[in-house]
């Protein structure tokens, strides 16, 4: 029988996931809705359904680790996985491609980050950062949450090399990062490049602001690529075309845009 993939989250319509994979070679890869209250079981079954492996995205992530009979040590440090791997006996093998993931959209190693948001997404991101060097503040609207993440929790936004949002808001149109995270539009010339993990066809508002001062920009789209090709190879031993994978992610129609 031929493997099976999916993706994991609660909503999960918006993903483009499927259409990338596909197109990196997973052709019985899937959506898979699953609520908080259901996701542990759903997942325990999902090997003897004939599932290889699953990514997992908003808000399973930290649930993920936790139910993993096996962790990578990153995926432990970090303390959230977004890849997990089917195997005989119910195993289950968590991985995190979220941090080297974004290492790779920004294509260098930035001396300072402000990295917004505390959950799975945003804890990847501050210790791939911390690993590599950087110099990290964190800013969430529960700074509580945010403490013990190894970064500097910050009260308001500080000025920093590249800003980085790992929250979900821009998923909708219902949310404005200039109204939700503190921030100013005029206020994003302090920093270099501008990071989103949100997608949105057209950019989010942050994305588009950014471009509009001649800021360097990432969207979440690439750092999907970048993490999906990871998991990609994590499963099958083979490298992914980014191309390939990128071209299939933005031509694909999701029932909504998001993270």
């Amino acid at each position: 029988m031929t493997d099976r993939y999916g993706v994991l989250g609660w909503p999960v319509a918006h993903s483009r996931s499927p259409a990338m994979m596909r197109a990196a070679g997973l052709e019985r890869y899937q959506r898979l809705p699953v609520a908080p209250a259901v996701f542990a079981d759903t997942v325990r079954a999902l090997g003897a359904a004939g599932f290889r492996g699953a990514n997992v995205t908003i808000p399973h992530k930290e649930a993920a680790l936790a139910l993993a009979t096996s962790a990578s040590d990153a995926a432990r440090e970090i303390g959230a996985a977004n890849t997990l791997t089917f195997g005989a006996g119910g195993a289950i093998h968590a991985e995190n491609t979220d941090a080297p993931g974004l290492l790779a959209a920004l294509g260098r190693i930035p001396a300072s980050a402000l990295v917004l948001g505390a959950g799975g997404s945003a804890r990847a991101a501050v210790w791939a950062l911390l690993r590599a060097g950087t110099d990290v503040s964190i800013w969430n609207r529960t700074p509580q949450r945010a403490e013990g993440l190894g970064a500097r929790v910050v009260a308001t936004p500080v000025a920093a090399e590249v800003l980085v949002n790992c929250t979900s808001v821009g998923l909708d149109h219902s949310s404005s990062p200039f109204m939700d995270l503190a921030l100013e539009a005029d206020a994003l010339v302090d920093y270099t490049t501008v990071v989103d993990l949100v997608y949105r066809a057209g950019g989010t508002a942050l994305i588009r602001e950014a471009d509009k001062r001649g800021i360097a920009t990432v969207d979440g789209l690439e750092i999907l690529v970048r993490q999906g090709a990871l998991s990609f190879t994590l499963w099958t031993g083979l490298a992914a075309s980014h191309d390939a994978m990128r071209a299939a992610a933005r031509a694909s129609t999701p029932e909504t845009n998001a993270l």
